[in-house]
């Protein structure tokens, strides 16, 4: 048997088992799990932008875990199971990619991707963007968003429009915080869209963007923590131009430490 075949059908075999005899694993929902998902998607993220492949495959492993088992719930109600789950994927890869499949010829990703949302529409949906999920985070949701109606032709063509456009959105912006007015909100959300949209023209993620950034200023403030504790100073004491004075030091050192 193929080791992959192997591996899963053991995967299969322990969800069994602990569904069975486990307490805990009894217990659990749909509704029980959901968050749980969440979280393992969002640990798997995290390995990801850290770039540790380790951590990327035990992540893996463990939305497995979760995959197989809703697979389980779904089985013991009748509604589906890892074998229908699969199936319909498999159907659904084969339908949306005639130009592997069938005789449909692409020029480039851009007309796979166009394909792909007509297809979707010929399949029942209303409107391209019904395969948004809410609950996505708007940062994401923003990126999916223009990614599906740029897949029907909606889009500038020039990415120098595009910066026109985040340009004018800082000026309704500026214009709004001057007259500190209620519409602050609305503008600032409109900036970031803006962004968000000119980041997917020169090919930026903007959330692993936003990602690394944040874990950047994390590494660096908790150095110049460090620092200021080995001066034996308390930051709490400390003003902006003191602790700027350190935040420059940590800045340096980590600098100096990715020339090495």
């Amino acid at each position: 048997m193929d080791a992959r075949l192997k591996a899963f059908e053991r995967l299969l075999i322990i969800m069994d088992e602990l569904r069975e005899k486990c307490p805990w694993d009894q217990k659990q929902t749909f509704e029980s799990l959901r968050n749980l998902t969440i979280e393992e998607t969002y640990e798997l993220a995290d390995a990801i932008t850290t770039g540790n492949l380790n951590e990327i495959k035990g992540e893996i492993g463990d939305l497995f875990l979760h995959l197989v088992f809703y697979c389980k719930l779904g089985n013991e109600v009748g509604a589906f199971d890892v074998t229908s789950v699969l199936d319909a994927i498999c159907e659904k890869l084969i339908h949306r990619h005639p130009h592997i499949y069938s005789d449909t010829i692409v020029q480039d990703e851009d007309e796979v991707k166009a394909n792909w949302e007509k297809l979707k529409l010929k399949e029942g949906r209303k409107s391209v963007l019904e395969g948004v999920p809410s609950s996505l985070p708007s940062l994401v949701k923003a990126t999916r968003i223009q990614e599906k109606v740029k897949g029907i032709g909606f889009e500038w063509s020039d990415k120098k429009d595009v910066w026109k456009k985040v340009q004018e959105e800082l000026e309704e912006l500026q214009a709004e915080v001057s007259l500190d007015s209620d519409e602050k909100e609305a503008e600032f959300g409109d900036v970031l869209f803006s962004l968000v949209n000119y980041a997917r023209y020169i090919g930026v993620s903007p959330e692993s963007a936003l990602a690394k950034t944040n874990t950047k200023f994390i590494n660096r403030f908790q150095l110049m923590e460090k620092f200021i504790h080995e001066d034996q100073q308390n930051i709490q004491d400390m003003n902006l131009a003191e602790m700027d004075l350190y935040w420059e030091k940590a800045k340096n050192s980590i600098q100096t430490k990715s020339q090495l």
